[in-house]
């Protein structure tokens, strides 16, 4: 253990308690669109709000400053790291690397133009930005996109897939390489790394129970949602994957049932809840909070560790998400009851 490891762990805990409380943030829901741009300024991000005002209004000054301060926090946060924990927190972070790929190939997909990405989730005045926004200006179908990001890390990937291969796919491939590569970058004997590696575990698990429940929903085929599965998770190991898709709904709770800290009693609410809304939400508001729980859990045992970092940085991206969704939901007039239930 580094005293660098010490310390940036130490401001990590000290930035995670800045953010947002749940009561601050219930507070905004009440507020109309102009009150959210002065309260979201105050809140920490009055310098992107100044940056982005002079060619920005409404909700895209605030989306456009939300983004950017997000950006310029993982870096910053990134930067103070060094030598291993770094190379932790990098598995953590490498992530948006791939959420700005799959914004790309939506973009190219839906037709948005690159004014309006520009506006909203990629502003070109953060520079990490451009080279992500140029090819979206330069592609006029996914397969020319993907081609431009050849030399990325999952270009390989990318590239693999069949010319007319669907935007699902594409994201499905983004997805297996991320989790892939970052349970290998965690391979490591270290009690570090096998803690971290808990954490992407976990986050296997829960995407594989997800797109489990939509396929189900979709009544797909069962060989189609075998391939729906990600290698890697701890509850739903890869060697049952297949007896369990066989086995429908009642194989995936008994698998769930046998793990001693998966509360699958709690979890068949969730599910029931979302069975009699017909939306998916509540059951991944539940899987959420059970990552939000192990990141806790995991921090108190490993209080030097690059936990309390990933932590910190899962907490801010929640933070932006719910931001960025009271605004999107205010400007279009849904209530403030209607914002609760989906911010997370």
């Amino acid at each position: 253990m580094s005293k660098n490891d010490a310390y940036v762990a130490t401001r990590a805990k000290s930035r995670k308690k800045s953010l947002i409380d749940g009561t601050r943030m219930r507070q905004l829901l009440q507020q109309t669109p102009e009150q959210l741009s002065i309260s979201i300024a105050d809140s920490g991000y009055r310098n992107e709000i100044d940056l982005y005002a002079s060619g920005f209004q409404g909700s895209d000054l605030v989306e456009a400053a939300l983004t950017h301060n997000l950006e310029n926090e993982l870096s910053n946060i990134l930067n103070l790291c060094s030598g291993r924990i770094r190379e932790q927190v990098e598995v953590y972070t490498g992530r948006f690397r791939y959420h700005n790929a799959k914004v790309v190939l939506r973009s190219i997909f839906n037709k948005v133009d690159v004014s309006e990405i520009n506006h909203t989730v990629l502003p070109e005045e953060n520079e990490i930005n451009v080279p992500w926004l140029k090819i979206v200006e330069e592609s006029d179908t996914m397969r020319s996109a993907v081609e431009k990001m050849r030399r990325l890390p999952f270009g390989k990937e990318l590239m693999s897939l069949p010319e007319g291969a669907s935007l699902k796919e594409y994201e499905d491939v983004l997805d297996r390489h991320y989790f892939s590569d970052s349970l290998s970058r965690l391979k490591g004997t270290s009690a570090k790394d096998k803690v971290l590696r808990n954490v992407i575990s976990t986050e296997i698990d829960h995407r594989n129970i997800i797109n489990f429940l939509e396929a189900e929903a979709f009544s797909m085929e069962k060989e189609q949602i075998e391939t729906l599965m990600i290698p890697g998770g701890s509850v739903l190991k890869t060697s049952k994957m297949k007896a369990i898709v066989s086995g429908g709904r009642p194989a995936l709770m008994d698998a769930l049932r046998r793990h001693h800290r998966f509360d699958a009693e709690s979890f068949e609410s969730a599910v029931k809840e979302s069975e009699d809304k017909m939306t998916l939400d509540p059951v991944v508001v539940w899987l959420k909070n059970r990552e939000v729980e192990q990141m806790k859990r995991l921090g108190y045992l490993h209080p030097v560790s690059a936990i309390p970092i990933v932590s910190y940085v899962a907490a801010k991206v929640k933070e932006v998400q719910n931001l960025r969704f009271i605004v999107r939901g205010s400007a279009a007039g849904l209530s403030a009851e209607v914002l609760e239930a989906h911010v997370l």
